[in-house]
């Protein structure tokens, strides 16, 4: 399984030396034909953006690409006109290779901040790189290991829709991630393609849906960086009839985009820098669906109860006060707290529990602590980590 078992697309991956270790930095992902196709994409929130997003999102003003090229080794961010003009050459470069517009090129990068990107090996890496394109599976693969940094595998997923009345079509996507996760949007680079035929507004609105609930609702350490961007090709190639933004084939891209979207966003939380638990708060019972989220997002955030974790102790104090200062409106009389199934607090207080349960699920890796705020119907999850001393170890330099 990799970004190339969606018909129409090819990729490539390879080391150009970017990043000193020499292992692969600069991938590509591509349309077969070289032709453009409609295209959307998401970017970070940060104001401090880095000079790929400026030039993603200008390029994108067209909603359509050929390609996206992406580095690893160097986010290029925070290296004024010289990045700009730096990441408008990749696209040059990549423009001319495959034989298209520069305009439909995208651009990510990820990596070091505030050290300007060396041209040098980029320049001579992509030929290379479009020289190696390919539509076999282990091509879409060297383009998922060239995009990552602290990650320690590579992040893939695919998915396949079916449309009453049409064929099906594929979606597949190819991720990095492993810290500097945040809500809105998680740091990572994403880069989703599917054979679908649709309108770029289309292809907006699944990807921004599809986002809100995955990428979104994340969160590692609650930093946001300056490169977050996720991109969404569609080429066409099932041949399904256009899809605009209702109906059951938009339906059908929608979930398609979230499933792989979710499955890039838990293979991301997995991979967390230093986690030794992979954690979901699930909030219940909310006022409304943005109470839940601000009031799951908060405990998710929280040092305390990511150290809790880390140490096994099922610490639900550290989890209710947690709530009380998300700005969620609730009666904490009336909360109640599990982890894992087995309750903790019933009605703002402790309650009495199976201390060898509570000791089995805190030994284990996945923990699921839901909050029961029994005001309402909202409902909200957010997936986090716990906080280590590795985590400490590979963030305390420059990395």
């Amino acid at each position: 399984m990799s970004i190339t078992a969606v018909p129409g697309f090819d990729a490539a991956g390879v080391a150009c030396g970017v990043k000193p270790s020499g292992d692969p930095d600069l991938a590509l992902v591509a349309t077969a034909d070289r032709q453009p196709v409609a295209a959307a994409g998401v970017f970070t929130t940060n104001i401090v953006r880095a000079a790929p997003v400026l030039v993603s999102r200008s390029h994108l003003q067209s909603g359509q690409a050929v390609a996206v090229v992406l580095n690893s080794g160097n986010a290029n961010a925070a290296t004024g006109e010289r990045g700009r003009n730096d990441a408008l050459r990749m696209c040059e470069l990549v423009g001319g290779g495959l034989g298209c517009e520069t305009t439909d090129v995208l651009v990510c990068s990820t990596g070091l901040i505030g050290i300007p990107l060396p041209m040098v090996p980029i320049e001579s890496g992509v030929p290379t790189l479009v020289a190696a394109l390919g539509a076999d599976e282990e091509a879409g693969h060297r383009a998922a290991d060239a995009i990552l940094t602290t990650d320690t595998e590579r992040k893939e997923a695919l998915a396949v829709a079916d449309v009453a009345g049409g064929p099906s079509f594929r979606v597949g996507g190819m991720a990095k991630g492993a810290a500097m996760l945040s809500p809105a949007m998680a740091t990572m680079l994403a880069v989703l393609v599917t054979d679908a035929v649709a309108e770029p507004a289309a292809l907006h609105g699944a990807l921004e849906h599809a986002v809100r609930d995955t990428f979104n609702s994340l969160l590692v350490d609650g930093s946001r960086s300056t490169n977050d961007t996720v991109l969404l090709l569609a080429g066409g190639a099932a041949g399904t009839p256009v899809i605009g933004p209702e109906g059951h084939a938009y339906h059908a891209l929608v979930e398609a985009v979230t499933e792989v979207c979710d499955d890039l966003a838990l293979a991301m939380a997995a991979d967390a820098e230093g986690a030794t638990k992979l954690a979901t708060v699930v909030v219940a019972g909310a006022r409304s669906g943005e109470d839940a989220r601000q009031a799951a997002r908060a405990v998710a955030a929280s040092q305390l109860v990511q150290c809790s974790l880390y140490g096994a102790d099922p610490y639900w104090g550290r989890v209710l006060s947690e709530l009380g200062a998300s700005g969620a409106w609730f009666d904490p009389e009336r909360v109640d707290i599990a982890y894992n199934g087995i309750t903790m607090c019933r009605d703002g207080v402790a309650a009495l529990h199976d201390e060898r349960a509570i000791e089995e699920v805190m030994a284990g890796r996945e923990i699921t602590i839901t909050c029961d705020l029994n005001q309402g119907m909202g409902r909200a999850a957010v997936r986090f980590t716990d906080l280590s001393h590795a985590y400490i170890d590979e963030n305390m330099g420059t990395s």
